[in-house]
């Protein structure tokens, strides 16, 4: 049971690192050579160094389970990212859309 518990945690820790990546992919996509500025192949490396923890949690956890704790963790933190560093603003329906992802991890992580 623990290892399992370990490995939801992973899967948060490892959403947080994915996000880190998209953080620099976003500032590497702001410049007129995207490709070749430092930003995107620290976005890269940071995404290829997710592989290692992936190994891991898939001993332990679904698939499944996997794609909706990260998927929902990716959601909430780029949402975060996008609003506190990038300015973005959201709707009363993009609102109502993480609140309903937030419920999903719940009800998946209580009766998973």
């Amino acid at each position: 049971m623990e290892n399992r518990a370990l490995a939801f945690l992973v899967t948060f820790a490892f959403s947080v690192v994915g996000v880190i990546g998209d953080y620099f992919l976003k500032l590497a996509s702001e410049q007129p050579h995207s490709l070749k500025t430092p930003w995107f192949y620290i976005g890269f490396a940071v995404y290829a160094s997710t592989a290692f923890g992936w190994v891991f949690t898939m001993k332990y956890l679904k698939l499944g389970t996997i794609g909706v704790v990260y998927s929902v963790s990716m959601i909430v933190l780029l949402t975060f990212i996008g609003v506190v560093f990038f300015g973005e603003r959201l709707s009363a329906t993009e609102v109502v859309g993480l609140l309903m992802a937030l419920g999903s991890l719940v009800l998946l992580l209580r009766f998973a």
